[in-house]
């Protein structure tokens, strides 16, 4: 479904009153839902799944600091990512060290995605750091015995906006409207010949429709990326001295409309 003249909302950004300025981790998801569900996992998942690990953050020191975005419009274009994205200088965007987004992470008949950083299934390469990023995603589950696949940075989500910018990124996803393989459902179990949810974008999205193992183990690996990045990105590799300009066009995805967007901010 198409969504028209969305309201006005804003951005809501928080960070860390520690930890370099210099040298920041953001953690990201999208606050909207389409006018046609409650956007429980869309985007409530990840939403919940940032605010629990914000929480606990609250009562570490860290090295590095960590801004937390809830994104505003991302089902009418991504409007509030590219805002905040298009509006950074090139001194802001060099301090960001890596992006990592959180969209859809308890689908019901779910995949463990991890995005294709070092484009080896996509063939999309994301900007320096993004295939470290993917690594520990990767190494993260198999350390607890769980499976992973790659997912592809297709632009559906808010990390196209750092992206653009040459801001490493990365992060997880568990799955919309695409159907599940059988070579899927061997590493996850669920159904074979359905979609990761077949409540996507509909009514229902609700709270009875979650895979809560997939959300705790998400959560629990969101916590583990933020407890190593914060306290140091070397396992990134070298910083990228060079920011790219955002793009003054931009593709918008076809299920999505342009529209102006804001953006608030506190600490925390």
């Amino acid at each position: 479904m198409l969504e028209t003249n969305p309201p006005r909302s804003e951005n809501v950004i928080a960070e860390t009153v520690g930890g370099n300025k210099d040298s920041v981790l953001v953690i990201g998801g999208h606050s909207d839902s389409v006018f046609a569900g409650p956007g429980i996992n869309d985007d409530g998942s990840g939403i919940v799944g940032i605010l629990e690990v914000a929480e606990q953050l609250t009562g570490y020191a860290v090295n590095n600091a960590v801004r937390v975005a809830f994104w505003a419009g991302e089902e009418f274009g991504l409007l509030g990512s590219y805002y905040y994205t298009e509006n950074l200088s090139a001194e802001e965007a060099a301090a960001i060290r890596l992006y990592l987004n959180f969209d859809m992470i308890a689908s019901p008949n779910y995949i463990l995605g991890i995005y294709d950083g070092d484009g080896s299934a996509f063939n999309q390469t994301g900007p320096a750091g993004s295939a470290e990023a993917e690594r520990f995603f990767e190494d993260f589950f198999a350390t607890n015995n769980l499976g992973s696949v790659p997912t592809d940075f297709s632009g559906r989500s808010d990390y196209a906006g750092f992206l653009d910018r040459g801001i490493a990124s990365g992060g997880l996803f568990t799955g919309a409207e695409v159907v599940k393989t059988q070579e899927e459902f061997e590493l996850f179990g669920g159904e074979v010949g359905v979609a990761y949810d077949v409540n996507y974008h509909l009514e229902g999205d609700n709270i009875t429709n979650l895979a809560l193992d997939a959300f705790e183990w998400n959560t629990k690996a969101i916590a583990a990326s933020v407890a190593e990045y914060a306290v140091s990105f070397d396992g990134l590799g070298p910083v990228n001295g060079t920011a790219v300009p955002a793009r003054r066009k931009r593709a918008v995805p076809a299920h999505k409309h342009n529209h102006e967007g804001g953006c608030g901010k506190k600490s925390m």
